[in-house]
């Protein structure tokens, strides 16, 4: 009997090629949670590519409502899945302070949880599915029904990129490899070597062209926006309230670039060992749903100070992708320079030159603390990642650890045998397999460059991107259809 498979899609819809060969090539029962917008659920309400079992378009089942939520139903979810529902709802970015456009109440916010959790346990006592495939986990709702899922003993399949650029990993967590062994493909004799490795890793820009983010713009004028009435992540999203905020937006930018630019250092001239510390953008998955107690930076920052050893600086630097979030407000970063002992870095100082004149990494979630291990510079991080299993890598499970992890750490060295082992494991775990080079294609062709969402998709126009990428949609299948034949 083929298995039953739940998808959750969402608006990266390169995604349908997967349950679409999936279903020609090995005939498996597809069901589907979709979380898209109102123009794009045209798409899957006319498509005849992929014959789902039964779809639940997310957003139909939850609703502005004037009952009172039922806090003993939530409290039950919580014993009964092991979820924290309150860090769900305070780490939920458009619950929080980054939402410009509405401000939910504390209701409003319990509502829209016990809504969410009856349609998920409706949907799985309905279909009782034996895999869940997903992407990485985004928004609190997404991260919700993973857990529920895996509380339940369904099977997860998760697809996530790498910290290497073309290499995908599938597994049933976001922060593990997987579970084949290491093999020996890779052997550095040097640090220089493992450094050329970790360098290879290609760069890609995301975001679209100007002309994509005009034409996007033009586009959003004249289209109508239902979702404000029916998707709560655009409450409050009028046209003339997006409008003001782009505008306010860019003049903020500048502002605030104009300040780091007078400022922040550029030039690193450490009379003192010196720790680095790397600013994360915000909002990010990274933070929110990977280190949930640590979405206060200043907060971390402030500790890490408190623990300084005697003799040490702290050197922050601000993430340059922080520009796609108008950077930080410039009492933040007048924050962070107040503190003692810390110095602010201007974010256009490579990573690398920082890494290279510290004794100590200290990250929250980011890649850098196994960059810094590549260029032998022990690392601590709050984040369960992957490359935790590092021994040069401490990660935090108290916040009081702090003052002991940083003496212990910067004792560490770097060992050539554990950075080829790491990258063994990388390579016997991944797919070789460039799938974001799929999802810019299809923001490209689809999203005006990932910059408007809430678009018609073109049957006919899915079909030929589909087609044109249908080798690489059947050698992932095919790597899922191993994982499933392995359970």
């Amino acid at each position: 009997m083929n298995p039953k498979i739940i998808f959750w899609e969402s608006d990266a819809l390169a995604f349908v090629g997967l349950p679409k060969i999936l279903q020609e090539k090995y005939n498996f029962d597809i069901y589907a949670v979709i979380d898209i917008t109102d123009k794009q659920k045209k798409f899957f309400q006319k498509q005849e590519i992929i014959k789902f079992s039964k779809i639940w378009y997310f957003h139909d089942h939850i609703s502005k409502t004037a009952h009172k939520p039922n806090t003993g139903y939530l409290k039950s979810v919580e014993k009964k899945y092991k979820i924290n529902i309150p860090l769900l709802i305070s780490n939920e970015r458009f619950f929080n302070k980054w939402n410009v456009y509405y401000k939910f109440s504390s209701d409003e916010k319990l509502s829209i949880l016990e809504q969410e959790c009856k349609l998920f346990e409706k949907i799985l006592d309905e279909v009782k599915p034996d895999f869940l495939i997903t992407g990485m986990t985004t928004l609190h709702h997404q991260h919700l029904f993973y857990e529920i899922c895996k509380a339940r003993g369904i099977k997860v399949l998760m697809l996530r990129q790498s910290f290497f650029i073309g290499k995908q990993i599938l597994s049933s967590e976001f922060h593990s490899i997987g579970n084949a062994k290491s093999n020996d493909k890779f052997h550095f004799n040097s640090m220089e070597d493992a450094q050329n490795y970790f360098k290879t890793r290609p760069y890609r820009p995301w975001l679209g062209s100007k002309s994509d983010y005009l034409k996007a713009i033009l586009k959003f004028l004249v289209l109508s926006n239902t979702n404000i009435k029916t998707h709560y992540t655009y409450y409050g999203r009028t046209k003339f309230s997006v409008l003001i905020r782009t505008i306010v937006s860019t003049i903020k930018k500048r502002f605030r670039e104009s300040f780091m630019n007078k400022n922040l250092i550029r030039d690193i001239k450490n009379t003192k060992p010196l720790i680095y510390f790397p600013l994360q953008e915000e909002p990010e998955r990274g933070l929110l749903i990977q280190a949930p107690n640590y979405t206060d930076q200043i907060e971390v920052i402030t500790n890490i100070v408190k623990s300084l050893p005697d003799g040490y600086e702290l050197y922050v630097k601000e993430h340059p992708g922080s520009v796609f979030r108008e950077w930080r407000s410039v009492s933040d970063y007048k924050k962070i320079m107040k503190l003692p002992k810390v110095r602010l870095v201007h974010p256009s100082v490579k990573s690398k030159d920082m890494i290279e004149k510290s004794s100590l990494v200290i990250a929250i979630s980011s890649t850098t603390g196994l960059e810094a291990a590549f260029y032998n510079t022990p690392s601590i991080i709050f984040a369960d990642l992957d490359y935790s299993i590092l021994p040069s890598v401490h990660k935090i499970e108290s916040i009081t650890e702090l003052p002991s992890a940083i003496k212990s750490s910067l004792k560490k060295e770097v060992k050539l045998s554990d950075l080829n082992y790491y990258i063994n494991l990388i390579e016997a775990n991944s797919l070789e397999l460039d799938y974001d080079a799929i999802n810019l294609d299809f923001m490209h062709s689809f999203h005006y460059g990932g910059n408007l969402a809430d678009v018609e998709i073109p049957i006919d126009k899915m079909q030929s991107f589909l087609e044109k990428h249908r080798n690489l949609f059947e050698k992932l299948a095919a790597e899922f259809v191993k994982r499933i034949q392995n359970y």
